[in-house]
Protein backbone atom coordinates (compact mmCIF):
# COMPACT_ATOMS: atom_id res chain seq x y z
CA UNK A 1 0.00 0.00 0.00
CA UNK A 2 0.95 3.35 -1.43
CA UNK A 3 1.60 5.67 1.97
CA UNK A 4 0.11 9.54 1.36
CA UNK A 5 2.86 10.94 -0.85
CA UNK A 6 3.01 14.36 1.07
CA UNK A 7 5.13 11.81 3.66
CA UNK A 8 7.37 11.05 1.42
CA UNK A 9 11.22 12.57 0.87
CA UNK A 10 12.39 12.62 -2.42
CA UNK A 11 16.59 11.58 -2.74
CA UNK A 12 17.69 15.66 -2.68
CA UNK A 13 15.30 16.31 0.31
CA UNK A 14 16.74 13.45 2.51
CA UNK A 15 20.34 14.64 1.60
CA UNK A 16 19.55 17.88 2.80
CA UNK A 17 18.28 16.55 5.55
CA UNK A 18 20.63 14.86 6.80
CA UNK A 19 23.40 17.69 5.73
CA UNK A 20 24.46 15.54 2.74
CA UNK A 21 26.02 18.68 1.02
CA UNK A 22 28.64 19.40 -1.09
CA UNK A 23 30.49 22.30 0.39
CA UNK A 24 31.28 24.08 -2.41
CA UNK A 25 28.69 24.06 -4.80
CA UNK A 26 25.58 23.45 -2.14
CA UNK A 27 24.29 20.20 -4.19
CA UNK A 28 22.82 17.43 -1.67
CA UNK A 29 24.84 14.37 -2.43
CA UNK A 30 22.68 12.07 -3.54
CA UNK A 31 24.86 9.12 -4.36
CA UNK A 32 25.89 8.87 -0.79
CA UNK A 33 22.20 7.69 -0.13
CA UNK A 34 22.32 4.94 -3.24
CA UNK A 35 25.71 3.90 -2.22
CA UNK A 36 24.18 3.64 1.32
CA UNK A 37 21.29 1.32 -0.13
CA UNK A 38 23.28 -1.16 -1.98
CA UNK A 39 24.92 -1.73 1.18
CA UNK A 40 22.50 -1.33 3.68
CA UNK A 41 19.65 -3.97 3.24
CA UNK A 42 17.57 -2.03 5.50
CA UNK A 43 17.11 1.19 3.47
CA UNK A 44 14.94 0.62 0.72
CA UNK A 45 13.03 3.51 -0.76
CA UNK A 46 10.34 3.12 -3.34
CA UNK A 47 11.12 3.55 -6.58
CA UNK A 48 8.17 4.77 -8.29
CA UNK A 49 7.24 6.14 -11.70
CA UNK A 50 10.13 7.86 -14.09
CA UNK A 51 12.64 5.90 -11.24
CA UNK A 52 12.62 8.44 -8.75
CA UNK A 53 13.42 7.51 -5.03
CA UNK A 54 10.57 7.97 -2.34
CA UNK A 55 11.70 7.41 1.18
CA UNK A 56 9.16 6.80 4.00
CA UNK A 57 9.39 7.82 7.67
CA UNK A 58 10.71 4.43 8.32
CA UNK A 59 13.62 4.95 5.38
CA UNK A 60 14.35 8.56 7.20
CA UNK A 61 15.09 6.94 10.49
CA UNK A 62 16.87 4.15 8.87
CA UNK A 63 19.15 6.68 7.08
CA UNK A 64 19.55 8.90 10.47
CA UNK A 65 20.86 5.45 12.29
CA UNK A 66 23.27 4.94 9.28
CA UNK A 67 24.63 8.48 9.45
CA UNK A 68 25.03 8.72 12.72
CA UNK A 69 27.17 5.37 12.88
CA UNK A 70 29.61 6.47 10.06
CA UNK A 71 29.91 10.09 10.90
CA UNK A 72 28.91 10.68 14.75
CA UNK A 73 30.17 7.09 15.89
CA UNK A 74 32.99 7.09 12.83
CA UNK A 75 32.64 3.38 12.32
CA UNK A 76 33.52 1.75 9.08
CA UNK A 77 30.60 0.92 6.44
CA UNK A 78 31.89 -3.10 7.38
CA UNK A 79 31.02 -1.76 11.05
CA UNK A 80 27.84 -0.33 10.40
CA UNK A 81 26.35 -2.76 8.46
CA UNK A 82 27.49 -5.17 11.23
CA UNK A 83 25.85 -3.43 13.69
CA UNK A 84 22.90 -2.91 11.59
CA UNK A 85 22.28 -6.72 10.93
CA UNK A 86 23.11 -7.68 14.13
CA UNK A 87 22.25 -5.07 16.77
CA UNK A 88 19.25 -3.07 15.50
CA UNK A 89 16.92 -5.82 16.51
CA UNK A 90 18.40 -6.16 19.40
CA UNK A 91 19.36 -2.60 20.55
CA UNK A 92 17.46 -2.83 23.51
CA UNK A 93 19.98 -5.51 24.97
CA UNK A 94 22.11 -4.40 27.40
CA UNK A 95 25.21 -5.25 25.30
CA UNK A 96 24.11 -2.78 22.52
CA UNK A 97 22.16 -0.17 24.07
CA UNK A 98 25.27 2.18 23.90
CA UNK A 99 24.49 2.57 20.12
CA UNK A 100 20.58 2.94 20.59
CA UNK A 101 21.61 5.03 23.54
CA UNK A 102 24.21 7.66 22.07
CA UNK A 103 22.10 7.46 18.97
CA UNK A 104 19.21 9.33 20.75
CA UNK A 105 21.48 11.65 23.15
CA UNK A 106 22.46 12.80 19.84
CA UNK A 107 19.14 13.15 18.06
CA UNK A 108 18.09 15.35 21.61
CA UNK A 109 20.70 17.48 21.51
CA UNK A 110 20.45 18.38 17.66
CA UNK A 111 16.47 19.42 18.52
CA UNK A 112 17.26 21.10 21.61
CA UNK A 113 20.01 23.44 19.97
CA UNK A 114 17.37 24.04 17.24
CA UNK A 115 14.62 24.98 19.68
CA UNK A 116 17.37 26.99 21.45
CA UNK A 117 18.42 29.06 18.22
CA UNK A 118 14.95 29.64 17.68
CA UNK A 119 14.14 31.34 20.79
CA UNK A 120 17.48 33.54 20.56
CA UNK A 121 16.43 34.96 17.33
CA UNK A 122 12.49 35.79 18.54
CA UNK A 123 14.20 37.57 21.64
CA UNK A 124 16.89 39.18 19.53
CA UNK A 125 13.19 40.37 17.20
CA UNK A 126 11.54 41.17 19.96
CA UNK A 127 14.96 43.22 21.59
CA UNK A 128 15.40 44.93 17.80
CA UNK A 129 11.47 45.60 17.04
Amino acid sequence: MLQNKSKLLNISELSKKLGLINKQNKKPLNHTLRFWESKFKQLKPLILAGRKRYYTLKDVKTAKMIYFLLKDQGMTINGAIKAMNENIKHLDDPKTSSIKAKYYQNEINKKTKNILNRIKKIKWQKKHT
